[in-house]
């Protein structure tokens, strides 16, 4: 059985990777935006993947700190995993392109921990750990939004509408 919790904290082992495995959990991020990229919806699709992924992380969440030993253990990359699709969500099917910047833009803010950010942590259990990174995404989000609204206005915007 904690092969399986393993298994699926770790965003199919991804977290279990021996160098960084916050940014190699967040491969399993990626993988999700992709392989919902052609589907009609995608951001509707992109919300269902966040919300079933937190259920189960916050479920998870106390069971891998004891398993781990330690508070938001390493091998807990849900949280990356739900903070890049947020980071994705204003696209309407990603490209190459926006998931590359999309990956870069969240680990940085996943890694520079905004005061807001850091200040979910310190809630206890699986919310503690998956909020952070949440609010990492969000941060994500606007700074890929706000440029490429401004830059780009005339593209179709699936989640924040036309001008």
């Amino acid at each position: 059985m904690n092969l399986i919790r393993l298994g699926l904290v770790s965003c199919g082992f991804l977290g279990c990777s021996p160098f960084a495995p916050g940014t190699v959990g967040t491969l399993g991020g990626v993988a999700i935006a992709w392989a919902l990229a052609p589907t009609a919806l995608y951001p509707l699709w992109i919300l269902v993947a966040v919300a079933g992924i937190y259920l189960i992380g916050r479920s998870l969440g106390t069971w891998a700190e004891e398993y781990a030993g330690k508070k938001d253990p390493g091998i807990f990359v849900l949280d990356e995993v739900i903070g890049y699709l947020i980071c994705v969500l204003w696209s309407s099917g990603p490209s190459l392109l926006t998931l590359v910047v999309a990956f870069f833009v969240f680990r940085f803010f996943d890694i520079a921990k905004p005061r807001l950010a850091r200040r979910m942590e310190s809630i206890p259990g699986g919310d503690g750990i998956l909020l952070d990174d949440v609010v990492a995404g969000l941060f994500g989000l606007v700074l890929i939004i706000a440029p490429a609204r401004l830059l780009l206005p005339d593209l179709p915007w699936s989640v924040i509408g036309t001008p």
